[in-house]
C-alpha cells in the first residue's frame, strides 16, 4: 500500500479508501444489495491486512447500520489511533423538519448519533454529504467548526457540489477564522469527468485532498456494458448517472485490461490514481475480489499511451450527483 497526505494537512491516508456503503441492514433502510455484518467484518479485516487505513461511511447509509457494522469491525481488528474513520451528514435520517440537512441543530445532533453508532469518541473526517440550500453556509461552517473544537472531529470535508459553492464555504471559514474543509469527495471516474472543469483545479489550488466516490462508475467500468447486476436492477440513482455513449470508454478499459492481463477494475482505478488531483478513491466492495483488485491497482502503472487511450473519446455529461 502507498500512503500520502490528505491535501495540505499532515494526515497520512492510504491510496485506497474503503467505502462502507456496501453493508447494512435492509430491514432498517439498507439497499437490497447491501451485505451483512459478517461480510463487513471479513472485508474490513482483509482491508486492514492489505494496508488500507481509511474507512468512509455516512449516517444515512442503511439507516445508520453501515456505521454500526463498520464501528464494530474496526473495534475488533484495529486500534482506534491506527485508522481514519470518515462519515457524513446531510441525508434524511427520520421524518420531520429536523431529520435532515445542515442546520446547526441537525449537525450537532447527528455527530453525536454517528459517534454512538460507530462506538468512538471522535471521527477523523466529518463531511457534509451535499450542499444544503435551505441553510446559510455561515451557520453550517460555524457548527462544523464547533464540532472540531469540541474534539468530536479532527478534520472536516465536503462532498459533491458546484465549485462556486465550495469556494464560498472556504471563504466564509477564512473570514471568520473557522475550520476549513480539507477534502472534497466528488463524483469522478473515466466516464464522468465534469469535475475536471472547475472543482479539481480549485482543489489543487486550495490544497484540498480529493477522494472520489464511484471511481468505478457503479461497477460499469469493470464489465461489459450490457451486463446487469442486482445493483443495476435496483439502484435508481446509479441508473441516472451514465448513458450508452459511455460504452466505448468501457470497452477501451476492457481492451487495456486484456492486453495487460489484469482486471478492468485495476485499469480504471490506476487511471484515476494517475490524475494529479486525486488522493484516495473510495472503493465499494461487495465481493472479496473487489478489494484484491483495488489494492493491486495501487501498483499498476499505466503507460502514457494507455492513459491517452483511456482518456480519449470522453463525452461531456450533464452535472450529476449533486443531489
Amino acid at each position: 500500500m502507498r500512503y500520502t497526505t490528505l491535501g495540505a494537512t499532515g494526515l497520512q491516508v492510504s491510496a485506497i479508501t474503503l467505502g462502507c456503503m456496501s453493508w447494512g441492514d435492509p430491514a432498517r433502510g439498507g439497499h437490497p444489495w447491501a451485505r451483512d455484518e459478517a461480510f463487513a467484518h471479513e472485508t474490513i479485516k482483509a482491508a486492514l491486512e492489505a494496508g488500507v487505513t481509511v474507512f468512509d461511511t455516512a449516517n444515512v447509509y442503511s439507516g445508520g447500520t453501515s456505521e454500526e457494522f463498520t464501528g464494530r469491525a474496526l473495534a475488533a481488528f484495529a486500534r482506534r489511533e491506527d485508522v481514519v474513520i470518515a462519515t457524513k451528514v446531510h441525508g434524511r435520517m427520520r421524518p420531520g423538519p429536523y431529520g435532515a440537512g445542515l442546520s446547526r441543530k441537525a449537525i450537532l445532533h447527528e455527530i453525536d448519533a454517528s459517534l454512538t453508532r460507530l462506538g468512538t469518541d471522535y471521527v477523523d473526517l466529518y463531511q457534509i454529504h451535499r450542499w444544503d440550500p435551505e441553510t446559510p453556509i455561515e451557520e453550517t461552517m460555524e457548527a462544523l467548526h464547533d464540532v472540531v473544537r469540541a474534539g468530536k472531529a479532527r478534520y472536516i470535508g465536503a462532498s459533491s457540489m458546484y465549485a462556486w459553492q465550495f469556494a464560498k464555504a472556504q471563504q466564509v471559514a477564512d473570514l471568520e477564522g473557522w475550520t476549513r474543509f480539507v477534502s472534497m469527495q466528488d463524483h469522478y471516474n473515466l466516464i464522468y469527468r465534469e469535475e475536471e472543469r472547475e472543482m479539481l483545479p480549485l482543489c489543487l489550488e486550495q490544497g484540498v485532498g480529493v477522494i472520489p466516490w464511484s471511481p468505478l462508475a457503479r461497477g460499469r467500468l469493470t464489465r461489459p456494458w450490457d451486463t446487469e447486476t442486482t445493483r443495476t436492477e435496483t439502484d435508481e440513482f446509479g441508473g441516472s448517472l451514465y448513458r450508452d455513449e459511455d460504452a466505448a470508454i468501457v470497452q477501451t478499459v476492457l481492451d487495456v485490461a486484456g492486453e495487460r492481463g489484469v482486471a478492468p477494475a485495476q485499469v480504471a482505478l490506476a487511471w484515476l490514481l494517475a490524475q494529479e488531483a486525486v488522493t484516495s478513491p473510495i472503493v465499494g466492495v461487495t465481493k472479496p475480489g473487489h478489494l484484491v483488485d483495488a489494492v493491486a491497482a495501487v501498483d499498476l502503472e499505466l503507460t502514457d499511451d494507455e492513459l491517452a487511450r483511456l482518456s480519449a473519446g470522453y463525452v461531456p455529461h450533464a452535472i450529476a450527483g449533486h443531489r
